[in-house]
């Protein structure tokens, strides 16, 4: 699948970033083009790869380059004010050659929180292909601001967008790392998940070609009639054989086949699409009622058969309760088998409700406390009144 990505704030930019680094590892193809949009100079300058030209800074004129202080109505009111310099850098991206358009923004912060839900609308104002967004929840350590901004942006966000797909930050930190450690491996499990997802179908000459192709179309439809997406994901570290390859899976006579049961291959695959459903979502929820779900099976094509993607395909229908499971495989020369899984349309999950009780609470806090500190300040200046004059 091909993708305009468009990371919008700090944390969306370096996702935006880190993806690029993805594609020249991997010759997955998967970024058609790259921007980044911000109202912060110093995270635009602090980018590898996206392009100096692609860099967008809104909002100058209000915030001189110095970013909006976690302000996420400020970052929606310079992203519709300065939307004609990020469409100018749009403009320079063959649209033509791309399947979607691919939001990525951190929902904590200021810019991305506030200016990627006004980007959504723009985009799908104009444009016929679909608009989906990547949203980074914050971790509930990082404060009641944070929280009120994800909140107050996720329901916007959810809204502008064909289909948001969400990763919760509070389901991966780990204890004990630092700032800078953490959030590099949160944004290597986000690329990780959402490469093989998306570079599926992508093959060039020399690969071998999927005996199930998943291609642009099968996503397109997974995340079809909108609302919010989670992804799952597991792997398992295999031998790669050389010398066998995708004929193996259908005669039996290549070198490699004496070492790869079928049954083993089977069984192998079932268990890594359970572990992937019922492990760790990007965002945590309970997998029963996802309206559309997608099983892509990556790895060396001799550890891929069509018996054990039906088999994993089945099952999963059997524990959504949906209808539209679609599955295939992406074949890659990589030591690992992996299986990623696309469940779109959940709406059993109780980090967002959580996330908007919480942000309900933080809001009523706010208030309370800015209406005592004014009333604090009358009392403060009130002492002095009788016994000085002010100066007008």
């Amino acid at each position: 699948m091909k993708l305009a990505m468009i990371g919008f704030g700090q944390a969306g930019g370096k996702i935006v970033d880190r993806f690029l680094e993805y594609d020249d590892r991997t010759n997955s193809g998967i970024v058609r083009a790259a921007i980044a949009v911000n109202s912060a100079k110093a995270d635009l300058m602090g980018l590898e790869r996206i392009p100096q030209e692609n860099r967008v800074l809104i909002g100058q004129a209000r915030v001189k380059g110095h970013g909006v202080g976690a302000d996420n109505e400020l970052g929606a009111e310079i992203a519709e004010e300065d939307i004609d310099e990020v469409q100018n850098a749009i403009d320079q991206i063959p649209t033509h050659e791309v399947d979607a358009f691919l939001i990525v923004a951190g929902m904590g912060g200021g810019t991305g929180s506030g200016g990627a839900p006004v980007l959504a609308k723009h985009l799908k104002r104009i444009y016929t292909i679909p608009v989906y967004g990547l949203g980074i929840l914050p971790g509930t350590d990082e404060g009641g601001i944070y929280t009120l901004n994800a909140a107050r942006s996720f329901q916007t966000f959810v809204r502008e967008v064909d289909n948001l797909m969400v990763f919760d930050n509070d389901s991966w930190r780990q204890t004990g790392e630092s700032v800078e450690g953490g959030y590099d491996q949160i944004n290597e499990e986000i690329v990780r998940r959402f490469g093989i997802l998306f570079g599926a179908g992508e093959v060039t000459g020399d690969e071998d070609v999927a005996e199930s192709v998943v291609d642009s179309s099968e996503i397109i439809n997974t995340l079809s009639g909108g609302g919010v997406s989670t992804v799952g994901f597991a792997s398992e570290q295999v031998e790669l054989n050389q010398s066998s390859g995708l004929l193996s899976r259908f005669t039996g006579d290549d070198a490699g086949s004496d070492d790869l049961d079928a049954a083993n291959t089977t069984n192998r695959i079932t268990s890594l699409v359970r572990k992937a459903a019922l492990g760790r979502l990007t965002l945590p929820c309970e997998i029963e009622g996802t309206e559309r779900a997608l099983l892509v099976l990556a790895g060396p094509s001799e550890y891929l058969n069509r018996k054990g993607i039906e088999r994993g395909r089945k099952w999963l229908e059997e524990e959504t309760g949906s209808m539209e499971v679609r599955g295939g495989d992406y074949p890659r020369n990589e030591p690992e088998v992996a299986a990623a899984i696309l469940l779109s349309g959940v709406t059993n999950v109780p980090r967002i409700k959580r996330l908007q009780q919480v942000a309900i609470e933080a809001q009523d806090n706010i208030d309370e406390i800015q209406a005592e500190s004014e009333e604090q300040l009358e009392e403060l200046v009130e002492d002095d009144e009788d016994e000085l004059e002010p100066l007008f």
